[in-house]
């Protein structure tokens, strides 16, 4: 059978392979996966490198991030740019991209972003039977203050239209990172959110996550202990 091709898309910082491109690897290669420019520093730089044997041709964007009623929200950035916005990376080769801070006032607390990073499709000219990986890297950018207040998260469940919802509330200035998040309700139900990346908490927002494989009574009488890994360290609390 002639595979045409196969489109995978991802909004994650790690990218998957469906089933119909499982044995291929990535040619388009993205270094660091988290950036942070403390203040007063205004620029940062990635590293694109094309391990394939063919050139590659990528679109770059930033957006601002932010968490609004409980729900991430992403809009396009005019006050911090990647340059280049578009590039070709020959085999084997690397490519710097910079990360540019526009705006001159002063960061207060930390400010949040996503760099969207997408490889172009090939063009018309590939043979039929080439398998075409088109992915899509976002990677966390964070320009932080001095002397920003760490996380500070406090906890809770709710019970909507027939799901329990876990919903973060972060008083601080910095955001959190969670992985390997793990519920415990007050009659002993668990649930976990696996062992990678559960998501982010940004600083003075909130976010809610669907708590998943919850059993219809999980957290009716509340929540009794939370576990998860932060960017510091274990984190267990008793809400």
């Amino acid at each position: 059978m002639t595979i045409r091709s196969c489109v995978i898309r991802t909004s994650l910082i790690a990218f998957f392979v469906s089933p119909c491109a499982a044995s291929l690897a990535a040619t388009l290669q993205v270094a660091p996966v988290l950036v942070e420019v403390p203040a007063p520093g205004a620029t940062a730089s990635l590293s694109l490198k094309n391990e394939g044997d063919k050139p590659i041709d990528a679109q770059i964007r930033v957006f601002r991030w932010s968490q609004v009623d409980g729900m991430e929200k992403l809009v396009p950035a005019d006050e911090v740019v990647a340059s280049p916005p578009m590039v070709s990376i020959q085999p084997k080769a690397n490519y710097s991209v910079r990360i540019v801070r526009l705006i001159k006032t002063p960061v207060t607390a930390e400010e949040s972003y996503r760099l969207a990073i997408d490889e172009l499709p090939a063009g018309k000219g590939d043979r039929a039977a080439t398998v075409n990986l088109v992915l899509r890297y976002s990677i966390p950018v964070f320009f932080t203050a001095a002397g920003a207040a760490p996380a500070k998260v406090t906890w809770s469940l709710q019970k909507r239209d027939g799901k329990t919802f876990l919903t973060a509330k972060n008083e601080g200035d910095r955001r959190i990172r969670l992985s390997k998040l793990k519920l415990q309700d007050t009659s002993g139900g668990t649930a976990s959110f696996g062992e990678g990346l559960a998501g982010y908490v940004l600083g003075h927002s909130t976010i809610s996550w669907v708590v998943p494989n919850s059993s219809r009574n999980f957290g009716a009488g509340g929540l009794s202990s939370i576990s998860a890994l932060a960017d510091s360290g274990p984190i267990n609390v008793k809400p």
